[in-house]
């Protein structure tokens, strides 16, 4: 079985965000870069399967050199290659975009079942892995909390749809698969892992080797374009209301009321 994860690099999630200057975009200088961890769930659950099932699993990423440190960490989990769609100077691509390409690097490889984080921690578009499916014309699933094989052809996943109910569902291969956090436990690297993932190939393809041009990538072809950056407003300090329960809870209620405007 030829298993796919997309999997996307992005800042970790205890890096201090600083927003430039001129509101263009973030501080990169001093950030440390991960796995989205939505996508390790995927990893995860592609090598699984690849124990059950036999067969490799692939890591598909768009993006700069940069991006195959977090490639390399899936392959040290076990993850046997990956195709990297180089992201050079396509800075600003949209999620529809960066979509198109990595669904192009998918069909190329004859993918029977593709996994994906159900969103990327940075943007939290939760886009990509349905419009990679739409591209495809697959079924997509998610976000699933279970995953099981019913046959060879037929996966069974089950996704929560709020006030504690469950879905489940059935689906024909292939399809796209987004991971919930819960869907497994990520495993570590290994110290051999590391090491051999060293030696594993990623192949880096163009988008116009994918038939995608590049002409129609980046932040001037972008349907959805980002003008402007900009941190959430300060926190104003909190207020500390002081003597007996019978004097601050109506002091309370009027802050609630004139002030919060929440009740």
């Amino acid at each position: 079985m030829k298993i796919g994860v997309l999997l996307k690099q992005v800042p970790d999630s205890e890096a201090r965000i600083k927003v430039k200057a001129d509101g263009s975009g973030i501080e990169t200088g001093d950030i440390k870069y991960v796995i989205n961890p939505f996508d390790e769930y995927g990893v995860e659950e592609a090598l699984k399967l690849k124990k059950a099932k036999g067969g490799e699993v692939v890591i598909f990423s768009f993006g700069p050199k940069k991006a195959d440190e977090a490639i390399r960490g899936a392959l040290a989990m076990g993850a046997d290659r990956a195709v990297r769609v180089d992201g050079t100077g396509l800075e600003g691509s949209d999620n529809y975009a960066v979509a198109r390409v990595l669904a192009a690097a998918v069909k190329a490889e004859g993918m029977d079942i593709v996994f994906a984080g159900k969103q990327a921690i940075d943007d939290d578009s939760a886009q990509v892995p349905q419009l990679v499916a739409e591209f495809l014309d697959w079924p997509e699933v998610g976000p699933v909390e279970t995953f099981e094989m019913v046959d060879d052809t037929t996966i069974k996943v089950e996704r929560a749809i709020g006030g504690g109910s469950k879905e489940v569902i059935q689906s024909a291969l292939p399809a796209v698969v987004a991971a919930e956090k819960g869907l497994n436990s990520p495993r570590y690297a290994s110290l051999p892992g590391i090491m051999k993932a060293k030696r594993k190939k990623i192949d880096v393809k163009t988008p116009d080797a994918l038939g995608i041009p590049a002409a129609e990538m980046g932040a001037g072809a972008a349907l959805v374009k980002v003008t402007k950056w900009s941190p959430p407003p300060v926190r104003a300090a909190g207020k500390v209301l002081k003597g007996e329960l019978s004097e601050t809870i109506p002091q309370l209620v009027k802050l609630l009321h004139e002030e919060a405007k929440v009740i």
